[in-house]
This record gives structure tokens, sequence and C-alpha cells, in this order.
């Protein structure tokens, strides 16, 4: 085996195993099949970046095809949304295709079924159905209306797609068998009826197929190749297997479902029942809110298209389920953005700091690089003058000999600018200080060339100009959970892990470079962490989210 093959992932292996015997590359044809009841989140993004990486590698065509199949909660704006999280990522469908469009073929097929004796109406309840169905343990029994006439399914079943039949009251199941181990093969339902508006077909059909009937049968359609699914479908392979039996042609293509380990994330959910409820209960503002597992949000948020599918990547796929700290996922994003994004300055909690040996009114525009791991990044202009903002947790009257950055008496250098030396304070009547003195050393100036600019002190200190600094509003994003898997506990709704602190508001100051910046454009505030510009912003108010902190804030907690 060369060391290419062994390289290979699982899936890999089955299609190049495939190759060397049932199929050609022409034949490869692979899909990812969102139904549209929500937003993409990070974990459709690894079966997105499967599918159409797959496709890459292969020089395979890959299809979009939307399960749309239950019109109660399906929607044009989740349609929309899906398909711009998929080119947001870069990927390219070769067709877009509807389980609607199958509609049709897929009631002929089961007219078809009923003829042959392979599917009848039931018209009982759905409760009914479910007791008959037996446990894994015990036999199903059969229905009494499983030995209905081919006619009267046939009569039936017609007037439940025309609208005859009122909601609920018969479906159309598969005969198959009701002692087989596999609960799923115990005659399943392949229809019920639903007098509700689809965002395609409107009040056309007034039945539905269900997953399994629709599923397999779309993928022989489109003549999908292989049809990877996450592991809680391997059950559901006998059923799609029995459905293809029932209108495979052998001079078509037949489709191959294979599964592979679902990896979900720490610290969130995502189920879309449960993502849909942080929205309609106000939880969060919104399926992007930046605090959100959508790709939506991660991208409001500031995430990258890189940064996800180099997570995806990394965690490849697998034959079991794991969890992934999402301190993983935020490591890609730090990686990506340490190469892309300027350095800027920005206070988050200001106090003054007064040069007091500095000329009054003078005010010198320092050069500073953009980003020191971008030699094509260049340069700005930063304006310096007497009375600056820096951080109040970079300032302490007195401390240790590990403190390095500005105290009474000890030096430090402010970025891009001066050498200062602290020597005074002053306070309000509650003893808050208001106002920090400090000498400059005009020899020290970063990059002039002189003595005392090359002269080494422990600490650097970021600042902006208090004259020119710009107000910015700033959402400090954090974790919405604060446990791990906060839906796993039977006790305890997940919603009683919302970290309280997962959204903090503040007004900063930031140097004027950033009046500049557009929407989704992210930068490092430096020593602070990576942010990016949100869509609230206007010309009169720019606002800042929060991507990540520099460095990984919760491992300390862990």
């Amino acid at each position: 085996m060369t060391q290419e093959k062994e390289s290979l992932n699982f899936i890999e292996h089955i299609i190049e195993d495939d190759l060397q015997s049932t199929h050609s590359k022409s034949d490869l044809c692979f899909r990812f099949p969102p139904e549209p009841n929500g937003y993409l989140h990070i974990g459709h993004a690894s079966s997105i970046c499967l599918n159409f990486g797959l496709g890459l590698r292969y020089n395979a065509p890959v299809n979009l095809r939307f399960d749309d199949t239950n019109p109660a909660k399906e929607e044009q704006e989740f349609v929309d949304a899906i398909k711009r999280d998929i080119e947001w990522l870069g990927y390219t469908w070769a067709t877009e295709c509807y389980a609607s469009d199958y509609f049709q073929q897929l009631y002929d097929w089961a007219v078809d079924l009923i003829k042959n004796g392979k599917a009848y109406v039931d018209s009982q309840s759905s409760e009914a159905i479910a007791l008959q169905k037996g446990t894994p343990t015990t036999p199903g029994t059969a229905s009494p209306y499983r030995n209905r006439s081919i006619e009267e399914n046939l009569e039936l079943f017609r007037k439940m797609k025309d609208g005859e039949a009122a909601e609920g009251e018969h479906v159309l199941r598969a005969k198959i068998d009701m002692s087989s181990s596999n609960m799923l093969m115990r005659d399943p339902v392949m229809y019920r009826t639903l007098h509700k508006h689809h965002h395609r077909t409107g009040t056309d059909w007034k039945i539905f197929p269900m997953y399994d009937w629709t599923h397999g049968e779309s993928d022989y359609i489109e003549q999908v190749s292989h049809s990877f699914c996450t592991l809680e479908f391997l059950p559901h392979r006998e059923l799609y297997d029995w459905f293809l039996d029932q209108v495979y042609d052998p001079e078509k293509l037949r489709p191959k479902q294979r599964e592979f380990a679902r990896r979900n994330l720490s610290h969130t959910v995502v189920s879309k029942r449960k993502l849909a409820r942080l929205v309609e209960e106000g939880i969060v503002s919104g399926w992007d809110d930046p605090r959100m597992p959508t790709i939506s949000g991660l991208r409001r948020r500031g995430y990258t298209a890189d940064s996800i599918k180099n997570f995806a990547e990394s965690i490849g796929v697998g034959k079991r389920e794991n969890l992934i700290d999402v301190s993983h996922l935020e490591f890609n994003v730090r990686d990506d953005l340490n190469k892309k994004a300027d350095r800027v300055m920005v206070v988050l909690d200001p106090v003054k700091l007064i040069i007091t040996n500095y000329p009054e009114g003078q005010t010198e525009w320092l050069e500073a690089e953009n980003n020191q791991e971008d030699d094509s990044a260049g340069f700005r202009k930063v304006p310096f003058s007497r009375e600056l903002l820096i951080e109040k947790e970079d300032f302490k009257e007195s401390a240790n000999k590990k403190y390095f950055r500005l105290t009474l008496g000890k030096e430090v250098r402010l970025k891009n600018a001066y050498i200062i030396k602290g020597e005074s304070v002053v306070k309000d009547a509650e003893g808050n200080i208001t106002e920090i003195h400090c000498t400059y050393d005009p020899d020290s100036k970063s990059g002039s060339g002189t003595e005392a600019s090359m002269r080494r002190v422990k600490g650097t200190l970021h600042w902006v100009s208090a004259e020119q600094a710009l107000p910015v509003e700033v959402r400090l994003y954090d974790r919405l959970f604060t446990d791990p898997s906060p839906d796993t506990h039977k006790e305890k709704d997940f919603l009683d892990f919302i970290n309280p602190n997962s959204l903090e508001v503040i007004t900063a100051y930031a140097e004027p470079s950033l009046k500049e910046l557009k929407v989704e454009e992210k930068v490092q505030f430096q020593r602070l962490g990576y942010f990016v510009v949100d869509r609230d912003s206007t010309k009169s108010k720019m606002v800042f989210n929060r991507t990540v902190p520099l460095r990984d804030s919760w491992a300390k907690l862990a």
C-alpha cells in the first residue's frame, strides 16, 4: 500500500475500493442534502467540507439538494441562508436540487408499490401505529388495514393526494416485515397528509413523503454514487436499500449509503429544535447571533471560511462520535487571523495618561506596522499627543518585580512610540485614579535608530491619543453555555446552563484609522484579541464583535 493510500480516511478508502471494483471516476457524484428548516451550523460544516472536498479531490459533481418535504417547518429564508453559507465557505455545487422536484416521480413509484402489494393505506392514529411497532425484543403486530385490497388502497391514496382526506386521517405505509429485528423495517410510513403551504409547490400537494422514502430515491434519480450520512442513519441503511430495490434498474448506477460519526462541539448545542428555542425565547438576537454555532453566526462573529474548513479537516471523519472542545475551533480562527488581520490599537477600559514633559498642543503621526506576520501589509499613521488613554489594568501605583506594566518609578514602552516613566497619579473623592502623570524620553522613539530607542524595557503598552480617539461600541462575546455538554443532563433543561456573561457591551476608544474599515473586516486589537466590524455599524458609530481573545481564557478555568 502506498503512503498516499495509507493517509486516506475511511470514507476515501470506500471510494478507492469502489473505483477498483464497481465504479469508474465518471460514475462519482456526491451530494449535500440539508433540510431548509433552520440555519446551517458547525456540525453541517463538517459534512459540507467532506462532500465538497470529495468533489474537489475526485473532480466529481456535488449536488446541493434541499430535503423540503415538511412544509410545516421549512421556509425560503432558510433555503437562501443555506446557499449563502455554502458559497461563503467557498464551494460551488453542480446542480441545485429539491426533493419537491421529485414529488410526482415519488408518487408514481408509490402507486407502483401499492399495485405490487408492497404498500397500503393505514387509517389508524399515529399513536396506535407506534404501539403496534412492538419493541426491539418483541415483534410488532399487523395493522388491521394491512390487507386492504389494492383497489381500495389506490382510491384512498388518490383521495389523500387530492386533499379529500383530512390531515392525519390516513398514512401510506410500506408492507415489509412487522417482525424484523430492525424496527425501521416494520412497515414504515412513506406518506402523511398535510394541508400546508409549501414554499415551492404551494398547495399543489396535500401529501408529503417521509425522509426514508425520499432520500434514497432522490439519490437514485440524481445518480449519486455515494450518499454519506451521520451514524444515526446506520439503522436506516437497510430501509434505504429496500426502497432502492423496488425501483432499481440494473442499467443505472445504484447509490451506496455509508455513515460517519458526528463531531459534537463543547459549550454549545446544534439541535435545530434547541437552536430555534434560543431564537424564539429571545436568549439570542437571531439565527446569526455571534454566540450561535450557526455558520452565519460564526461569520458574523468574525470567523473566516478558511478557519472553519481547517477545523473540519483537523478533526477529520471517524466511526465513533466524540466531543470536540470548542477551544480547538478557537485555535483555528486565531491561527488564521494571526496571518491575515491587521494590528490596531483600541483601549477597552480607559484611564487618562498625561505626559507632563511632552509639548502641549503638539500632535505627531507615528508610523505603525500593520501586521508583522505579513510583509505586504504595509504601515499606517497613528496620532500621538500629550494626553493618551491606556487600559486601567495596565497601571498599578506599586507592584512587585513580576509586574511588567506601568507603575510609579518604572519605565515601559508605548507601542510604536516612546519610553515613559510613571511619576504620580490624580484621584477623585472616592480614591479612584482619574489621571496618571508620567514623563517620556524624547530620544526613545521607536524605529528612530538612536541609542535611547534601542534601550530595552520589559513592558510594552498599547494606547490611543485622547484627542483623536474614536469612540466605538464593542461587543465582548463569550461562550453561550457554561457546561461543555448542556443538552446531556436529564434532570435539567439545557437553558439552565446559559452563560450570564456571554455578552458584555462597552464603549471603547480606538485609533482613528478604524473608521475606514468595512463590515466583516477583521483586525487584531493589540494585546486584546481579534475583532470584526459588525453589520450594525453606521457612519456615526462603529460596532465591533470580539471573535476570540488572544489566548484561551477558559483554559485556566478547566
